[in-house]
């Protein structure tokens, strides 16, 4: 199974170190939130505002790794990757893969860039903050592939994920503090696990407790890769 991911790894991971522009793309909204919406925050309000922002990245960064998927769908190649001996894991775990690691590179572009504007962290401090967003990205992407592969059409995986995703992020506090709404809103916001792991996020780079940010993130991946692979198993019967 390890040597059928990193084949699928590969498979994908090529196309994109030929043709970098997912990446480059991938930083200008980012970018543009740092320099466009950080000032406004003060000089403190960066370590409040970045955390976040990977978080947001993370999120629609995997949410539509889905896409992807679409075209070879429709065109028959996951047919014939069906028909061959590699592990039904491996086709989803590779693709996952190489999602994660292109937003690690760009979470790690991101708080480099941040550091010029004000925002201060250590190397544990960045590593353990893109730990964290790569769980999330784990437990996302594998879910966007499932979902795609159920789907099979891109308009109905684009209604999907604008259903879910946009109230997700909106109700995670990424943008906005939800302790200064009203009660009832911040106590939904509670039901959402995206809110703790924005929070331990937060903390990492504000001396906090992780520990409820990593345990909702660590169940995320449980019950993403889970779906993931038992909608590849299925699909595949």
């Amino acid at each position: 199974m390890l040597r059928d991911t990193w084949l699928v790894f590969c498979r994908v991971m090529l196309p994109v170190l030929r043709n970098p522009v997912a990446i480059v793309f991938g930083l200008a909204q980012p970018l543009l939130y740092l320099g466009l919406f950080g000032p406004l925050l003060g000089d403190t309000g960066w370590q409040w505002f970045v955390p976040g922002l990977l978080v947001q990245m993370a999120l629609f960064g995997t949410a539509y790794a889905g896409f992807s998927l679409l075209p070879e769908v429709r065109t028959g190649v996951m047919e014939r990757l069906r028909v061959t001996p590699v592990s039904r894991v491996a086709l989803l775990v590779g693709r996952v893969g190489k999602d994660v690691v292109l937003l690690v590179v760009q979470g790690l572009l991101i708080m480099l860039a941040a550091m010029l504007f004000g925002f201060r962290a250590s190397s544990g401090e960045i590593l353990l903050g893109l730990g964290l967003v790569a769980l999330l990205g784990i437990a996302i992407g594998s879910a966007s592939y499932a979902i795609a592969l159920k789907v099979k059409l891109e308009y109905v995986f684009a209604s999907v994920l604008s259903s879910t995703i946009v109230p997700l992020m909106l109700l995670s506090g990424v943008l906005l503090p939800m302790s200064n709404g009203p009660k009832w809103l911040y106590w939904l916001s509670r039901v959402n696990p995206l809110a703790h792991v924005v929070d331990a996020e937060r903390s990492i780079f504000n001396t906090g407790s992780v520990l409820l940010g990593l345990i909702s993130a660590s169940a995320l991946v449980l019950v993403g890769v889970y779906y993931g692979v038992r909608t590849f198993h299925r699909e595949s019967a």
